[in-house]
């Protein structure tokens, strides 16, 4: 019980982050700007490389007592991530590339899906981090480490949404339709969040595998998504190191957090 009262918390506060970034759709009309989009893209990124390795492998290493668990959860969940990208037909919100099998659903559908996909692994990461952390014991210091995963997550949640619901609006999804899809998209990541917690409480010894699982997952996200879309293929004079500023600043937010809290 105390797991689902950790792992309700967080992952409501990362709901509520994507919940807030959806309801800009209220207040501005025009999609975000190219160079902002990619800068939060890079910061994304960082946010979730870090996460990865500090708020994921590490622990599953330190748990594992082996590398088999670790290597195989990591590739599994690249695989598992691989196999959704080529069955469920999506489009990428900022590039506007279409991926996956034919369909004849609306850009509006595709787009969903795609931010869906992305969020998976975040919400699964949250919520093995505090069921991780209420395993190890009930002191604060426990718990340090998952709140800054949890913390890193949501603040990249809210840009995130933000640019999720300009787009639906831009692709003609009236306001309180585009935020509602954009918010239901960030829904996916406490319903996973809560899955993985009842897989790992009910049998403790996958979590090192659940971890990794999760960490590959992420950074399948990161490689296949994230980084090409913000460092896109320009002519020399559109160059910008906007995507690669925003990755670092990502990463180094996740590093402070993860020394500061934990």
């Amino acid at each position: 019980m105390h797991s689902f009262l950790l792992a309700g918390g967080g992952l409501g506060f990362i709901f509520m982050m994507s919940c807030l970034g959806a309801a800009t759709v209220f207040f501005f009309r025009k999609s975000v700007p190219a160079k902002i989009q990619r800068l939060f893209l890079g910061f994304a990124a960082g946010v979730m490389i870090a996460a990865s390795v500090w708020g994921l492998l590490v622990p599953a290493v330190e748990t594992a007592g082996g590398w088999i668990p670790v290597a195989a959860g990591f590739a599994f969940g690249v695989l598992f991530l691989l196999g959704l990208d080529h069955v469920i037909p999506h489009l990428h919100p900022f590039s506007g590339v279409a991926e996956g099998p034919a369909s004849r659903s609306k850009g509006t559908t595709l787009l969903v899906s795609a931010v869906t996909l992305h969020n998976i692994p975040e919400g699964m990461a949250v919520g093995l981090a505090l069921a991780l952390a209420s395993q190890a014991g009930t002191g604060p210091e426990a718990y340090a480490g998952a709140a800054a995963l949890a913390l890193g997550i949501g603040i990249q949640n809210l840009p995130e949404s933000a640019a999720v619901s300009l787009a639906l609006r831009q692709e003609g999804a009236p306001p309180f339709k585009a935020f509602a899809l954009a918010a239901l998209s960030g829904a996916v990541e406490p319903a996973f969040g809560v899955l993985t917690v009842l897989l790992a409480v009910q049998v403790a010894p996958v979590m090192p595998w659940l971890l990794a699982f999760a960490a590959g997952a992420m950074m399948f996200v990161v490689v296949e998504e994230l980084i090409p879309e913000a460092n896109p293929e320009t002519g020399k004079a559109e160059h910008s190191n906007l995507g690669t500023i925003g990755t670092m600043a990502g990463f180094l937010l996740m590093m402070v957090l993860d020394m500061a809290l934990g």
